[in-house]
């Protein structure tokens, strides 16, 4: 699987990085998303299906990979 995250869209919520602050961080600059590890493994399908569910703009999307 892998992750991406929409800068340009995202909002500095910060609910990604308080549900997988392993995957995710905010910019000091502007609080926007850092996208840590775009490949983790897929025991952490989990939160990210939450960290996608509650991003209010819909910048962080996971694409997973085909036949997995």
């Amino acid at each position: 699987m892998r992750i991406t995250a929409d800068r340009e869209a995202c909002c500095a919520a910060g609910q990604c990085a308080l549900i997988a602050p392993d995957l995710f961080d905010q910019s000091d600059d502007d609080g926007t998303v850092v996208l840590l590890d775009a490949r983790p493994d897929a025991g952490r399908l989990d939160a990210l299906r939450e960290v996608v569910s509650r991003c209010p703009t819909g910048a962080i999307r996971i694409e997973e990979d085909p036949g997995a």
